[in-house]
């Protein structure tokens, strides 16, 4: 692999700086009580960057390089991200905001269209097998979850831009205050506006977006509510975006609008609830030939209403029980794609797990945890599902811990619009006979916390009954059919940190074997675009108190697929350096690298790659 000429200078500079470190130490907790996994962090990351080289912050920014996230991308992540959890497809995975699950109705390829400002969420969890099955929502392999996070005062302004006549802009600020008449109640209003711009790192892969959000909240000795509205236009184009095809000069033009409600509780003796709603409405013009529009439009607005909680009731110390339970409604209008039997559906799911606790002595437990969700739709038959899990933990008074598990989980999917309700000739062929899809999944794992380093490895085996891929037949069409899969999976995730040096590390194999159920059918677009082998390390390095270095890297080796030209192998990475003037309180100077590697890999078969992109910008905060 070549390294681009006119950037060799600046690639070395930032190798070089990775060479060394110091000692430092980490404070790390066992939660005996939480109901999800616990979440490898750097610093509260998962990756080594959180802002994107290509444009302005999104929730979704540099999760293809999260170990547990396959990200595939069309035009760039922050465009159109197919987000994949331990090789599953992009429609199996959901994305969650405190206790409701998003949803994109339509096909799936639209849930990381979140109108809301990073600084409004905390860091994304990963849930997979139990978790997944327990707190996800139509999600069958994983959910990325968030949640609100408690507002704080000030505020920054940052300006930037790049080559491919990039620019952006972004305004964020957030006021807080106390009830005079009760000082333990706090009060606060968040509000940002995000712009960004570029002719695109690849011809015809121009973008125009913008966002707009905010919130109130309430924060009270033992809750907090929030009130959230949020805004966003995107405009995208890529050759061969969606039907592989270089002679489709592709757009999409999208309008997303969100209106949240949250409250959160804690009470007793470590209990607590969540309580979330949310109204989505998402439109969507896609051109199959900007330079002849009448050729193919389809038009589609999906609305989703929803309403769900969430919470662990402590009974004893030895005896609690998780719940969660999501009702949403949805509803398609569509030009393009045809109508189906039906235009609107409604969904319910209600999860209960008990959990039991034997203690072994001060520092070990067992934990017992077993229980059931139950799917429903009017538009599908219901199914019952069953989870367990044991684990044995161990921690010590000095933050050091252990922990063993043994899981199993049955998860369900109901299909979107596009696979069920679409045309019967266009390039994008449904059938109104595809089923509701379960995934089982047992999991073996081990957790084990240092004071100055961390690793996580989990070996799982995921059953996929019915699950639906998009395939080319003879003709260029792409048909939605049914595919039953095995899925073995091994993931090894490290993390260590010294004084001023801080780095996470990953491997994952995966390993499938499918049953179409018919020969004939051939270039899986979805279900066999997966790495058999992946790897990511990042890193973070204070140099001292003014420069800091950032670097993501990812190497994969993606299985081979007959719709994929070029390498089945890439490298990819993310450079960044910051820096802090002493002149100047609160300035920060970026500069930012993507791509550096000359290689013409392509995430998703057919579709063209990301194209390599450099930016440089400043943040002043207050």
């Amino acid at each position: 692999m070549l390294i681009k000429g006119s950037l060799t200078t600046y690639i070395t500079f930032f190798i070089a700086l990775s060479a060394s470190a110091e000692k430092a130490s980490e404070n790390n907790d066992l939660r005996i009580n939480a109901d999800i996994l616990p979440s490898l962090t750097v610093v509260g990351q998962k990756t080594a960057n959180q802002r994107p080289v290509t444009t302005y912050e999104t929730p979704i920014s540099n999760l293809d390089f999260d170990p547990r996230v396959d990200f595939q991308s069309r035009n760039m992540a922050e465009a159109q991200g197919d987000v994949s959890i331990r090789g599953g497809i992009f429609e199996e995975t959901g994305f969650q905001v405190g206790s409701a699950t998003l949803l994109d109705p339509q096909t799936g390829h639209y849930s990381t269209e979140i109108p809301i400002a990073p600084e409004m969420l905390g860091e994304p969890k990963v849930l997979t097998g139990a978790d997944n099955a327990h707190r996800g929502f139509n999600s069958s392999a994983g959910t990325v979850s968030y949640s609100w996070r408690e507002i704080t005062k000030g505020g920054s302004v940052t300006l930037g831009g790049g080559d491919h006549n990039l620019n952006f802009q972004r305004l964020h600020n957030a006021w807080t205050g106390v009830n005079t008449n009760n000082d333990e109640w706090t009060w606060g209003v968040e509000m940002e506006s995000s712009h960004s711009e570029s002719d695109g790192t690849i011809r015809y892969g121009d973008h125009r977006f913008a966002r707009t959000s905010g919130r109130i909240q309430l924060v009270g000795p033992s809750s907090q509510t929030d009130l959230f509205a949020g805004y966003q236009e995107k405009f995208f184009g890529l050759p061969a975006m969606y039907t592989g095809n270089d002679a489709n000069l592709e757009t999409e033009d999208l309008l997303t609008r969100l209106i949240f409600v949250n409250h959160s509780q804690q009470y007793g003796n470590g209990s607590e609830w969540e309580l979330s709603s949310f109204y989505r409405r998402h439109s969507d013009q896609f051109i199959l030939r900007r330079d002849n529009p009448s050729y193919y439009l389809a038009d589609h607005e999906t609305e989703v209403t929803a309403i769900a909680i969430s919470g662990f009731h402590k009974v004893d110390e030895r005896f609690s029980v998780h719940y969660n339970s999501q009702y949403t409604e949805d509803k398609i209008n569509s030009l393009g794609l045809g109508q189906g039997a039906y235009n609107s559906r409604t969904y319910y799911k209600l999860s209960l797990l008990p959990q039991y606790i034997h203690r072994l002595n001060k520092q070990e437990i067992v934990m017992f945890k077993a229980g059931a969700s139950i799917d429903d739709s009017n538009r599908d038959e219901s199914k019952f599902s069953p989870i367990a899990e044991i684990s044995w933990q161990k921690n010590d008074d000095v933050g050091s811990s252990e922990r063993l598990y043994l899981a199993y989980a049955q998860a369900t999917q109901v299909l979107g619009y596009s696979a069920i309700g679409g045309a019967k000739s266009s390039p994008f062929i449904s059938d109104p006979n595809l089923r509701r899809g379960v995934s089982k999944n047992l999991e073996l794992g081990y957790h084990l916390e240092r004071d100055k380093w961390k690793l996580i490895g989990a070996v799982f085996h995921r059953w996929n009954k019915d699950l639906v891929d998009w395939l080319y037949t003879s003709s260029s069409a792409r048909s939605a059919k049914h595919v039953d899969v095995n899925t073995i999976g091994v993931e090894i995730i490290a993390s260590r940190q010294w004084n001023n040096f801080e780095a996470i590390g990953s491997y994952s194999y995966l390993h499938k074997n499918e049953d179409y159920g018919d020969s004939n059918l051939t270039r899986s677009l979805y279900t066999l675009n997966f790495p058999e082998h992946r790897a990511t390390l990042g890193f973070i390095w204070k140099l001292n108190d003014f420069l800091e270095i950032r670097i993501d890297n990812e190497w994969r080796e993606q299985k081979e697929n007959e719709g994929r030209d070029g390498p089945t192998q890439s490298t990819y990475s993310h450079l960044a350096a910051s820096y802090y003037p002493t002149q100047i309180d609160d300035l920060e100077v970026f500069i930012a690298f993507e791509k550096p590697w000359d290689e013409d890999f392509q995430d998703i078969p057919g579709t063209p790659g990301r194209g390599d992109q450099f930016s440089l910008g400043a943040t002043y905060r207050w």
